[in-house]
């Protein structure tokens, strides 16, 4: 019988099967997205050998980056009603595949009690080690993200400088390939605003970069052929592996199927 919200695991439950929360529909193709790379990425050759996951998608939870702008209300509660229906149904930790809302995760994994996997930390390590020696790491992101200095604040701790795109090519590019995903549009002309705005991050010195909102892993192909490309959708995948199966669970590099 599957656990439901109003009937906990136990602790020894828990324990006994590590279960995986995501808190998603920021947006909705970015969740489905990070679900069929987990499935693509772990080492399993049965059903039974994947991981359960517990998934809360909410497309209506306010838009992170008005919020930090200040155009539009604060995400926090919608965020902890969804982390606390993830607790109340046993998971051990929970994935949130959203760049701009790790601006809000720590209060979030306060008020609600749950564990929150840290995406930004996971990428930006990804990026350091695909390219070593790599002291510049470019950022291809969200205005929230960048407002909120998130991975700036991760570069310090690692020693990592990160390079962001110049506002014009945030305002020109990057913002209007995000806006095209999430409204299902073509991607072929995003993807190529994408790998030009790689271009102007190659310029400024960056030796890779990270595809740092869940929507241009999309339309990250090209991109990738400008500079070495870590999906922070993979970073996340991998972190979860990581915590929930242990050091030996390997991810795979079978690539997720289009969505």
């Amino acid at each position: 019988m599957f656990p439901f919200p109003g009937a906990p695991l136990s602790s020894a439950a828990r324990r006994a099967r590590p279960t995986l929360g995501v808190l998603g529909g920021m947006g909705p193709l970015a969740t489905a997205d990070f679900y069929q790379r987990l499935v693509a990425r772990t080492p399993a050759d049965a059903d039974q050998r994947h991981l359960p996951v517990v998934i809360w998608a909410d497309p209506a939870v306010p838009d992170r980056t008005a919020a930090l702008l200040g155009h539009g209300p604060s995400p926090v509660p919608a965020l902890v009603e969804g982390a606390r229906w993830l607790r109340r149904a046993g998971v051990t930790c929970v994935a949130v595949p959203c760049n701009t809302a790790h601006a809000y995760v720590e209060q979030v994994a306060r008020a609600a009690g749950v564990e929150v996997l840290d995406m930004v930390a996971a990428a930006l390590t990804s990026a350091v080690g695909t390219v070593p020696g790599a002291a510049r790491v470019g950022v291809l992101a969200t205005r929230g993200t960048r407002l909120a200095g998130l991975y700036e604040r991760a570069g310090a701790r690692l020693g990592a400088e990160v390079v962001q795109v110049p506002d014009r090519v945030q305002r020109e590019l990057v913002d209007p390939a995000i806006r095209a995903v999430k409204a299902g549009a073509d991607r072929a002309e995003p993807a190529r605003w994408i790998a030009a705005a790689a271009g102007a991050l190659a310029e400024r010195g960056a030796q890779a970069v990270i595809a740092a909102c869940t929507e241009i892993p999309l339309i990250s192909a090209p991109a990738a052929r400008v500079l070495p490309l870590v999906d922070s959708t993979d970073a996340l995948v991998d972190a979860a592996l990581l915590r929930l199966r242990g050091p030996d669970a390997r991810a795979t590099a079978a690539p997720a199927t289009p969505l």
